[in-house]
């Protein structure tokens, strides 16, 4: 069934939102032992994960179910010393609600280890479309037909408003800002309170954070994939939203500065490389031109940086969902995927080309279908391994795949 709601009815649910951090905003907990204050020289192992739990539908919840006991697998690696999720906690098939949302921050609580959450697109940027339960532009009507249950609710929170979703993530996923998730709570350093000051609408951007451990520097980064860097029009409108590109330009905005204070601390500091985590594949040939074109001022920020930065930098996203590791910012270097099909590097796939910066690489993690895996990712600030599928610079890592249980 399909209802048209108001502005003013999405305005209200977006202001509740707004509150809503506001309020959570104010507590941070005591007592716990910071992670930015100081490098450590010893190797650490990280689980970097995402694209999951994921679901065809709605009612394909065989990954949600199966979650629990991933967790239980990667807290009983005792190599492990701290979890990153990179976005997309479900499809682009399922609804963005409130209550999915909050079971996932309470499955999260199982993690032993601390969680680093970076938002993907399915749980904001794309919560508009008709495929979650958004609503699609009315020619006749010259308004929205948002998608309604009997009652005349929405179905999806907000109607599926981008802006409202992405607050409501920030409510429950960032109410601490700083503050990783997880049973084994530890310190970050969050652009919510590190922001230019000069920029002021960067404190929004509670999601984006950094931290130093085992001689690297680890940076966070929203940028979601699959919606042309959020520049797909909402509900498929005839034009953008004055919303949507205030949206576009404050989070690029901050992003790449973002970018920029990390590669100037990581300089500062003389770590022996930097990690940034994303969602975007922004080298997915699937994406296209158009919308590859979409991610070039961060590929230009990272390759400009990483060049000038001259130590091993690699960047970890999911969106496209295939294992994959090569280098998108030179034209020769290892490149593996899952596929069976040869591996094409990025760096033949995205229009902007020219680049041709080595000491950078790429992964993305495979996500959205069986098996549920992890990539065990170890660093070792005193190691200086050669460029391959599975090593650069301080970095090596190995997939772990947990297989889900049988259906019956």
């Amino acid at each position: 069934m399909k209802k048209s709601i108001t502005a003013g009815a999405v305005a209200t649910l977006i202001a509740l939102v707004v509150a809503a951090v506001a309020l959570a905003g104010t507590s941070v907990p005591g007592g716990k032992k910071s992670a930015a204050a100081k490098r450590v020289s010893a190797a650490v192992t990280l689980a970097v994960f995402g694209d999951s739990p994921y679901g065809l539908k709605d009612a394909d919840v065989a990954q949600s179910n199966a979650t629990p006991k991933f967790i239980d697998a990667v807290n009983a690696d005792a190599d492990i010393s701290a979890v990153v999720h990179i976005g997309d906690l479900h499809s682009g098939k399922q609804v963005c609600t409130r209550a999915y949302d909050e079971a996932i921050f309470q499955m999260w609580k199982g993690f032993k280890k601390p969680v680093v959450y970076t938002p993907g697109d399915n749980e904001w940027a794309d919560c508009n479309k008709v495929g979650q339960s958004g609503g699609v532009w009315n020619a006749t009507t010259k308004r929205i037909d948002f998608s309604v249950d009997s009652s005349g609710n929405p179905l999806a929170f907000a109607a599926g408003n981008p802006l409202a979703n992405l607050l409501l993530i920030r409510s429950i996923f960032f109410a601490n800002p700083g503050w990783t998730l997880g049973k084994s709570t530890v310190k970050v350093d969050s652009q919510a309170l590190l922001y230019d000051k000069a920029h002021p609408t960067d404190a929004k951007f509670v999601e984006n954070v950094m931290w130093e451990q085992a001689g690297v520097l680890f940076v966070t980064v929203n940028i979601p994939g699959g919606s042309n860097n959020d520049a797909d029009v909402w509900y498929a409108a005839p034009v953008q939203s004055a919303d949507q590109v205030q949206e576009v330009a404050e989070r690029n905005g901050a992003d790449t500065r973002w970018l920029a204070a990390a590669f100037a601390r990581a300089t500062a500091d003389k770590v022996a490389g930097i990690v940034i985590a994303s969602q975007a594949d922004m080298w997915d040939p699937e994406k296209g031109v158009d919308h590859q074109a979409g991610y070039e001022i961060f590929v230009k920020a990272i390759a400009d940086a990483t060049k000038a930065f001259g130590k091993p930098v690699l960047m970890i996203n999911g969106d496209s969902h295939v294992y994959r590791s090569d280098n998108p910012l030179a034209p020769v270097g290892a490149c593996s995927w899952e596929a069976a099909a040869a591996c094409v590097s990025g760096y033949s796939i995205h229009p902007s080309g020219g680049y041709n910066v080595t000491n950078f690489h790429r992964i993305v993690v495979h996500g959205s279908t069986a098996p549920m895996e992890y990539l065990k990712l170890t660093v070792d600030p005193g190691a200086s391994a050669a460029s391959d599928d599975t090593h650069f610079g301080p970095f090596s890592w190995v997939r772990k795949t947990q297989q889900l249980p049988p259906t019956s």
